[in-house]
């Protein structure tokens, strides 16, 4: 699994954030208050992000409402798991992951896993 580029994790978190679904224009709107692009510029990349899977979208009279597929957070694991499968040795970046998280990060790290562990999947 790839991470997205600058643009696109633009564009994953205002519907992220958003909660519900955005048309281009209003993810153009909320983009251009930060930096300078180009209405053609959100579309195509909104629209490349539908083709890849990441986005569902419906009709919103003559434009698309578009939907994050996944929650910010399936995004995340995915890119953890990525990282381990491409890691050398799985096993050791885990615990050299553990080493840089918080005690917060462990003491939620160590719930998930009970909770795992429990039959306790959500």
């Amino acid at each position: 699994m790839r991470g997205f580029g600058d643009l696109e994790a633009a564009i994953m978190d205002r519907l992220w954030s958003d909660g519900g679904g955005l048309t281009v224009r209003e993810i153009h709107t909320a983009l251009v208050a930060d930096r300078d692009l180009a209405y053609n510029t959100v579309l195509t990349v909104t629209d490349n992000l539908y083709k890849k899977g990441w986005l569902t979208r419906e009709p919103a009279g003559r434009a698309h409402r578009y939907t994050p597929k996944a929650s910010r957070e399936d995004y995340g694991a995915g890119l953890m798991r990525a990282a381990l499968d491409a890691a050398g040795d799985p096993r050791q970046a885990l615990v050299q992951l553990v080493g840089q998280m918080s005690p917060e990060e462990t003491a939620a790290l160590r719930a998930a896993l009970d909770s795992f562990e429990n039959g306790d999947r959500a």
